[in-house]
Parts: C-alpha cells; sequence; structure tokens
C-alpha cells in the first residue's frame, strides 16, 4: 500500500507522545505504551470544561504535541500552547494545519518567562509539575495569571489520605510528624526517575493540595486519580518571602535547569 503524505509526515515529525487522532483516521502514536494517550486523561475531566468557551483564553503550560489545545480550541476558545522543545513544537504546528484550527498557536516559551500581566481564564498544567526545578515558583507565576480554572495534573506516590495537622504549627518537639506518610512532602530526584533526568520531584497527594493552596488556588474537584481541577482565591494565602516573587525568578531562569520545562 502506497504511503501518504500525512504517514510520512508523521514518521518524520516522530517520535510522538502524544497520540492525535487526525482527520482522515491516522493517529500518530496508535502504540503508545500508555494507551491511547492523552485522550483517556482527557475524558476524565472534559465534562468539568465548559462546551462552549468562546470568549476564553486558554494557556496550555508544556502542550507537548498540542492535544489539549486542540480540543480546548474545538470548543471555541483562544488557546496559546507554551513549551521550550522545538521538537514537539514541530508537531503541534504540523497538526493544527490539519485540524484547519486557527484558534490556536505555539509558542516555544520557558515557564519562569510568562509575562505575569497576562490573563487567562484557564490554565492548563498538566504533566509538567515533576519536571520543574522550581515548582512552588511555578504555581505562585500561574496564580498571577488569575485563571478562572486550572487543570493540574503531576505524578505522585504514596497515601491519598489528607494530612489534618499540615496546617498547624510544627516546632522542634513535634518535628517528628514531619516523617509521617501523609505529611505533605517531594520525594526528591537527584539522577533520574523513569530513565529520564528531567524528572526532579515525585509529590504526595498532601503536598500537592498544600501547594496549590500555598500558591492561591482551591481545589474544587478531583476528576482522576493524579488530576486536580482548582480555581484561583480572591485572597491567596502568602508566606513572607524575603525575595521577592520577581527577584526569585529573575535568579532561577539562568540558572542550569536539567531539561527544566521552565
Amino acid at each position: 500500500m502506497e504511503t501518504s503524505i500525512d504517514q510520512r509526515a508523521i514518521a518524520d515529525l516522530g517520535p510522538w507522545f502524544h497520540n492525535l487522532h487526525l482527520p482522515d483516521g491516522l493517529e500518530t502514536c496508535p502504540e503508545h505504551w500508555a494507551g491511547d494517550f492523552p485522550r483517556w486523561k482527557w475524558l476524565e475531566f472534559e465534562s468539568h470544561i465548559p462546551s462552549d468557551m468562546m470568549g476564553w483564553r486558554v494557556l496550555d503550560v508544556g502542550c507537548n504535541a498540542g492535544f489539549y489545545s486542540f480540543e480546548l480550541a474545538r470548543r471555541g476558545a483562544d488557546v496559546l500552547g507554551i513549551d521550550i522543545d522545538s521538537h514537539y513544537l514541530a508537531q503541534a504546528r504540523w497538526a493544527a494545519e490539519r485540524f484547519g484550527l486557527t484558534n490556536v498557536r505555539f509558542e516555544c516559551c520557558p515557564l519562569y518567562e510568562l509575562d505575569t500581566a497576562e490573563r487567562f481564564d484557564l490554565v492548563v498544567f498538566m504533566g509538567v509539575f515533576y519536571h520543574l526545578r522550581y515548582p512552588l515558583l511555578a504555581l505562585d507565576l500561574l496564580a498571577r495569571l488569575q485563571p478562572r480554572l486550572m487543570v493540574f495534573q503531576t505524578l505522585t506516590q504514596g497515601a491519598g489520605e489528607a494530612c489534618p495537622e499540615a496546617g498547624e504549627d510544627c516546632d522542634f518537639r513535634t518535628r517528628d510528624r514531619l516523617a509521617r506518610p501523609n505529611w505533605p512532602h517531594l520525594a526528591f530526584v537527584e539522577t533520574t526517575f523513569c530513565g529520564d533526568p528531567t524528572n526532579w520531584w515525585v509529590p504526595n497527594r498532601a503536598a500537592v493540595a498544600g501547594m496549590l493552596r500555598a500558591a492561591g488556588f482551591d481545589v474544587i474537584a478531583q476528576p482522576g486519580e493524579e488530576t486536580w481541577l482548582c480555581i484561583s482565591t480572591e485572597a491567596p494565602y502568602r508566606r513572607a518571602d524575603a525575595d521577592g516573587f520577581e527577584t526569585a525568578r529573575a535568579a532561577a531562569f539562568p540558572l542550569g535547569m536539567r531539561g527544566d520545562i521552565g
């Protein structure tokens, strides 16, 4: 059977991490190790997203080949997908042409360089958190975009129960509680996780919830095991920062960041 132009393009643009279902029936990664990914993950939370998104501005952080960007653009949103990997951006731009979507664009933009004066109605922040050398700084930055809604997903580990004492003061005498399995914590990856040197952290679920709150988000739903739906709080809790947010951001970006999305 003769190979089509699109089949050749898919091969030339490979390897793919997003399995996109193209209009002609072709798929970009039908043999994905995680199944029909990320479609099955999208189905976990898509019912929480408005079906009519005309007038919405969407930021897709770490957009990869653009699966979520395309789904949201189909609902009428104006979508900006950002990534720092030119390979994935080339895939996303090619696929956008095949889908005929003109309300989605893709840019090479480090997360830490986002303009915090921008405003987005929805932020998609999936599969990025554990790649970040400075994860709380990234959440602080996204909170300053004041989204109406954020979809947050990360690799996690450990038990999923809440830690009722995590919001209380801890002192030298009670610090043993910090070692409890359900205390909010991030497991640090010194070398690699799954052979990937861009993986820095694996949080437990208590840490996810606590860090989201600390950055200025309230969790309103958890549609998937590792997916949270958040809204911006009107008066986010801010712990005193001696360096200041902008100083911390300016210091973070020039440092060596092992494959950091941001």
